[in-house]
Formats: C-alpha cells, sequence, structure tokens
C-alpha cells in the first residue's frame, strides 16, 4: 500500500498534507462523567472557526483534547490527515489566562523563546533564527519593548500579547485560542483581531472560543455552536439561528428584533462555571 508523503518524510512531509483538522464522535470525560459527546466536524485548511457556547458547554475541553492535553474516552482527531500525536509542534494553543501561574518568574521574552523549543528542544541554546523569530513576534504583537519585564508584572492585556507572540514564534500551521478576548484592553483586541488577518494571509487554520456571537458571524468562516454535543456546524448564517442560539444557551440568550444577546452567567440555581 502506498504511504502517505508525510508517513514517508516524517514532519518535514507535514507540509505535503493540508492543515484540516478532524474530529469524528470525540467524546471526553471528567471523572467518568462525559463533558463532550459525540463530537464530528472538519475544519477546511486555513479556515477560521469560532467555537461558540455556554460557560460549561466543553469548549475549553475541545481545545485541551485537541492538543493532547486530555484523553478522549472515545473517537478520534486527525491532523494533517494523522491521528493527533503524530504531528510535532505544528499546533499552537493560547489558554485561558486564569490557567497560567503569572507568578512563574521568566520575562516575557522568555515566555515567547517558550514557542521555539518544540523546534530547538529543552536543552539546546536558540540559535540566531530562533532569536529573530522570538523579535518579530513581539514586534507585530506590540510588546516588543516589555522583552525585559517579568511576566507577572505585565497587565492582563499585555499578559495576553505576550501569549500570543509565543504562539506566532511557534509558526504553527494550526493556531487555537481560548477565550482570547474576554477582559482584555482596546488595544489587545485590535492586536488580536489584526493577528487573524495576517494568519489568515498566510493560510494558517485558527480556532478560537468566545461568547460574542456578533464577532463569530461576522469575522470567521464557521461557527461551532457547542453545548457539550455539537448544535450547529458551517458558514455562520447557517449554524447561527434564532433556534440553534436557543438550543445551545437555552434561557440565556435574550432576542432583540432578531438579534441574539447571551448572558454569560448561568441561570438561577446553577454554579457559575469558568472557562468552557
Amino acid at each position: 500500500m502506498k504511504r502517505r508523503t508525510s508517513e514517508r518524510h516524517g514532519e518535514a512531509g507535514l507540509l505535503a498534507e493540508p492543515a484540516r483538522l478532524e474530529l469524528e464522535a470525540v467524546t471526553v470525560a471528567y471523572n467518568g462523567q462525559p463533558v463532550l459527546v459525540d463530537v464530528t466536524f472538519q475544519v477546511p485548511h486555513g479556515a477560521q472557526v469560532a467555537v461558540v457556547g455556554p460557560n460549561g458547554a466543553g469548549k475549553s475541553t475541545l481545545f485541551r483534547a485537541l492538543v493532547g492535553l486530555l484523553p478522549l474516552r472515545s473517537g478520534r482527531i486527525f491532523i494533517h490527515s494523522r491521528p493527533l500525536g503524530h504531528h510535532r509542534d505544528c499546533v499552537a494553543y493560547v489558554p485561558q489566562r486564569e490557567e497560567v501561574d503569572w507568578r512563574f518568574p521568566v520575562t516575557a521574552a522568555d515566555v515567547v523563546m517558550m514557542g521555539r523549543y518544540g523546534r530547538i528542544g529543552w536543552l539546546r541554546r536558540p540559535t540566531r533564527a530562533d532569536r529573530a523569530a522570538v523579535a518579530r513576534s513581539m514586534e507585530q504583537l506590540g510588546v516588543a519593548d516589555l522583552a525585559d519585564r517579568p511576566i507577572g508584572e505585565l497587565s492582563g492585556g499585555q499578559q495576553q500579547r505576550v501569549f500570543l507572540a509565543r504562539a506566532l514564534a511557534q509558526e504553527p500551521h494550526i493556531l487555537l485560542m481560548d477565550e482570547p478576548f474576554t477582559g482584555v484592553d482596546v488595544t489587545t483586541r485590535e492586536a488580536t483581531l489584526a493577528l487573524l488577518d495576517r494568519l489568515r494571509d498566510q493560510g494558517v487554520t485558527v480556532m478560537i472560543s468566545t461568547h460574542d456571537l456578533n464577532l463569530a458571524a461576522e469575522r470567521f468562516d464557521f461557527v461551532a455552536l457547542l453545548n457539550r454535543r455539537l448544535v450547529a456546524y458551517g458558514p455562520p448564517a447557517q449554524a447561527l439561528t434564532p433556534q440553534t442560539i436557543a438550543e445551545a444557551f437555552g434561557g440565556q440568550a435574550l432576542f432583540l428584533d432578531g438579534v441574539a444577546i447571551v448572558d454569560r452567567c448561568c441561570p438561577p440555581g446553577e454554579p457559575q462555571k469558568r472557562g468552557g
């Protein structure tokens, strides 16, 4: 049987395969309780996808599963047409700020250099090309002047941009961003949107999680509407309808003149859940 180019030539061969994500009947559980159930969809090469759903819908769980941080109870994930785990460093992940220990004694430049470790290894010294990639990424995100500042001393928006610079320095084929627009200043929001535009031009596949339905409808090629199960997936006009939004958000969705307004808090009597 003829083997795929990527299987014959290793990681370099991944460049010959489209940066496509494929999920087949993916189920993920915490402590025996399913959090994601039977999720199936495909993200084409270079597409930008907004993952939308209420708190506790499984958005963060989905991203952690896509980078191998959570095991699958069942189902399969393919990246570059190969099973999860066969790729190396082609997927970058920007977690929610709440998941990061900002007390760790590193500078902003140290954090961005971490994006290069998959290429250079933990015990080798960065090359001139690695340092150039770090400097270029920090410049693009407007944090070059913060290079020597401890990460814990930066504002929330500055920290977010440093983590975006780390992902950019990784030179990923696929970028996952978990709630990048939540609790950030206008500068960081605009820098993130500008980054999305550059990544689109470069053909990088992007997935972000967000509660902002207007942003999802206006800026993204596809929307994955999630509430433990996949409620809808497709172009925004098809995925975001009053019926699908009501199904995903329930009592948290209010419609005014046909426009959905989502309350991020849980309904009365239900606990507030952090993340997705």
